[in-house]
């Protein structure tokens, strides 16, 4: 594989490894890493994946029931309450809402990083999630075995939502209105799922003349 003209080898390198077998939460999770060590190459995979695995067991232990109502409960309480996930409306376009990281470091990013981390901390404890592709808005979908699919916004707290407030949370974010039946809610492939985080820092730094920066995020998208 040559060498990439733009991005950062380490981050070049390891998302190509997880790509090849990215179905599986943890390897999507590490592909995301990977786009964040183009710009933060002192990033530790290993310190990250900690971090989210201790909170999967702290859900664990806190969990009296295995049920998923159980689960789901504790899951959304340590996140949002203890954890305090929660959206960055103050900085949305700062690229390091799109890095793992710097998120749950700062315990702040935008849908589809917060949906992410929402994501490889749930699975773990037998809880289904997949990503929403939704225009403007990404939110993540929970497999309930009972009541039918959740859906879920990590960017506001977990809030629940139904479908006619998942449609007004989109037509606010894209600004348009949408005809009754126009399919909003379509699942993310893991490589669609990396393919729009690449697309919204390629649009970051875009905004802010960083060409390079582009064309790093570009040579990543053209693995996938």
């Amino acid at each position: 594989m040559p060498p990439p003209s733009y991005c950062r080898t380490t981050a070049y390198q390891l998302f190509n490894q997880q790509i090849a077998d990215v179905e599986s939460a943890e390897n999507l999770f590490r592909a995301a890493f990977a786009i964040a060590l183009h710009e933060c190459p002192e990033a530790d995979l290993a310190a990250t994946e900690t971090i989210v695995e201790n909170l999967t067991d702290t859900i664990s232990k806190r969990a009296q029931s295995n049920s998923p109502q159980a689960l789901l409960a504790h899951l959304h309480d340590v996140l949002f309450d203890v954890y305090g996930l929660h959206g960055n409306n103050d900085d949305y376009y700062n690229s390091a809402n799109s890095y793992l990281p710097s998120v749950l470091r700062s315990r702040a990013g935008i849908p589809i990083s917060l949906a992410l981390v929402y994501k490889r901390v749930a699975e773990p404890l037998g809880i289904a999630v997949h990503g929403i592709n939704a225009p403007g808005h990404f939110l993540v979908e929970v497999e309930t075995s009972t009541e039918g699919p959740m859906y879920v916004d990590p960017f506001y707290s977990g809030q629940v939502l139904n479908k006619k407030e998942i449609t007004q949370r989109i037509e606010q974010a894209t600004g348009k209105q949408f005809p009754p039946g126009t399919p909003l809610m379509s699942r993310a492939t893991h490589r669609q799922w990396l393919s729009r985080m690449l697309n919204n820092l390629q649009a970051t730094f875009a905004t802010v003349g960083r060409e390079r920066d582009v064309l790093a995020m570009q040579e990543l998208q053209d693995l996938l």
